[in-house]
């Protein structure tokens, strides 16, 4: 009889394990042959003496390009034309990073245009009035 507890491990709803092994052990779970999205890894677990246990964990792959959208926020309430800029980049691999597009261009939010103002303001108000004491 053994006295080790077998483990299977299983991706989303699949019947065949990615793996089956006994415990205790260090998997490696490679993600980049999964689709981008939303997955389960299901965690089976046998005990010597038949009894099972089971774990679910939830987690999102994203091994595709990212996506960086500006314009519109999830779950937005919108109406008209919507002025959205989107950049999609890719990471690379391991081996090496992408620079080239890795950077998502933003619009200048509006407290920096009020700085901007608000101190050009202030400083022609002190101008003037310097010239004018002059």
């Amino acid at each position: 009889m053994r006295d080790k507890s077998t483990i299977f491990i299983f991706i989303d709803e699949d019947t065949k394990p990615v793996a089956e092994v006994l415990s205790p052990v260090s998997f490696e779970l490679d993600t980049r042959k999964l689709t981008d999205g939303e997955h389960i890894l299901k965690i089976v677990s046998k005990d010597p003496a038949g009894k099972e246990g089971i774990r679910k964990i939830p987690f999102v792959v994203r091994n595709g390009p990212a996506i960086a959208v500006e314009g519109i926020k999830e779950n937005a309430v919108v109406d008209g034309v919507l002025p959205l800029m989107i950049n999609a980049y890719g990471k690379g691999d391991q081996k090496s990073f992408l620079i080239e597009g890795s950077e998502t261009p933003q619009s200048i939010p509006a407290w920096v245009w009020i700085l901007i103002i608000g101190f050009t303001g202030w400083a022609l108000f002190y101008l003037v009035r310097y010239f004018a004491a002059s």
